[in-house]
């Protein structure tokens, strides 16, 4: 009989070698969600054989828990997560079980931000990196943690450092990590610490920035990030902040929150407030825009590229709201269904997972043929603009009054 090759290999260990190797074969390959929008920064996730259907009753709750007032969504990492909120008018940045839900540390501090039109609460999501966990609060609040022990390693406000303006609605941008440096969309067109000490690296001005996170590409042999600041969507590489490219994008208030979609030289912008969206093509000098509509103008949940179309959220809040799959190339509407309200959509395995502003939970399938529901269920209550994050055979979603809940959907293989 032939002997296979893991066979043959295990002849030659010891007996604790042995041990480790048979552990090592049967360790489930893990999908951590690291940061904001996932360790690719698509909001796509690699995960596959998870749930895409479940009973009429719904998928099992695992845990609830209140992580105070806001709209920050989770990172998942080595069983931990991590997430943001407003408490007794204290921001705190929240370490739980991911399985159970178990609080294992938490760091508070004075919440200074005055909200202005809507209920306030932490915007952005914890980056973790290894054994640390970066957080950036809605003032300036920046802290490196132990990502274990809650430690502070380092922290600073970073506007006062800077003498950068905070925008109206406050900081919003998820730190990034690109090597040694971390991003944020802090002034004029962003600017970078060094992780290890927090010390500035580069700044590019001291103008309020915009809403959304740095999406990180490659841009001719060098590391680059992309963004909307208050008034354009911009490149600056990674290690220098030089700006590489930038294209005029206006909006009402300056609001320009959803991060871009890249793909193929491409990028995705859309705002809401009667803006709209296009297309614009940055590998050709000036960037140019290849279409441009007013048919999906999201308020600040980012659209998803799959398999050559972008499906996401059009409206702003106080009126009617559609989730519309849109044609990558053309700017073309697929279809368009209602009652989602202000929610946001994440993906993975060719399903997309939808979090309706009511705390709808909603699996489809990701087709530009018709919205097509595989399954839903009620699992929240309240407003609800936080996208839900699938990691390891759990979906997490978040309501802006900080209750947060864990569901199963883990499947065969799991």
């Amino acid at each position: 009989m032939k002997t296979t090759f893991l066979a043959r290999f295990c002849l030659t260990l010891t007996p604790v070698a042995l041990l480790a190797a048979a552990s090592l074969a049967g360790a489930a390959v893990q999908f951590d969600w690291p940061c904001f929008h996932g360790p690719d920064h698509n909001n796509i996730s690699k995960e596959k054989n998870w749930l895409g259907a479940w009973p009429a009753e719904g998928p099992k709750q695992l845990w609830k828990a209140n992580v105070g007032g806001g709209f920050s969504s989770v990172s998942v990492a080595a069983g931990r997560l991590y997430t943001m909120g407003v408490v007794a008018k204290r921001e705190t940045v929240w370490c739980l079980d991911a399985t159970t839900g178990k609080e294992l540390w938490k760091h508070s501090y004075p919440y200074v931000f005055k909200p202005q039109y809507y209920e306030g609460g932490s915007s952005v999501t914890p980056t973790v990196d290894g054994n640390t966990v970066y957080s950036l609060g809605q003032s300036g609040e920046f802290f490196r943690f132990d990502a274990v022990s809650g430690e502070v390693l380092w922290s600073q406000n970073i506007a006062k450092e800077l003498g950068a303006e905070v925008p109206t609605w406050g900081f919003a941008s998820s730190p990034v990590v690109e090597g040694e440096l971390l991003i944020v969309n802090v002034g004029t067109h962003g600017a970078a610490v060094n992780k290890a000490t927090g010390k500035p690296v580069w700044t590019t001005g001291k103008a309020a920035a915009g809403y959304s996170s740095a999406v990180p590409f490659d841009a001719g042999g060098q590391r680059a990030v992309a963004f909307l600041a208050a008034r354009e969507v911009v490149a600056v590489e990674a290690k220098t902040g030089q700006l590489l490219w930038q294209h005029p994008w206006k909006t009402e208030w300056d609001v320009n929150a959803a991060d871009p979609v890249l793909d193929g030289g491409k990028v995705f912008i859309s705002s809401s407030y009667g803006s709209g969206c296009a297309l614009v093509q940055f590998s050709v000098k000036p960037p140019r825009e290849l279409w441009r509509n007013k048919d999906m103008q999201t308020h600040f949940n980012s659209a998803v590229l799959v398999g050559g179309h972008l499906y996401g959220v059009d409206g702003e809040a106080g009126k009617p709201a559609f989730f519309k799959c849109l044609d990558w190339q053309t700017g073309a509407v697929k279809w368009s269904e209602k009652g989602f309200g202000l929610g946001a959509v994440t993906a993975a395995d060719g399903k997309l997972i939808l979090l309706s502003e009511k705390g709808e939970l909603v699996i489809a399938e990701a087709s530009p043929a018709a919205f097509k529901p595989l399954a839903r269920a009620q699992v929240l209550g309240g407003k609800c603009w936080t996208a839900p994050v699938l990691s390891n055979g759990r979906v997490y979603c978040r309501n802006s009054t900080g209750d947060l809940v864990c569901v199963d959907v883990k499947g065969a293989g799991n």
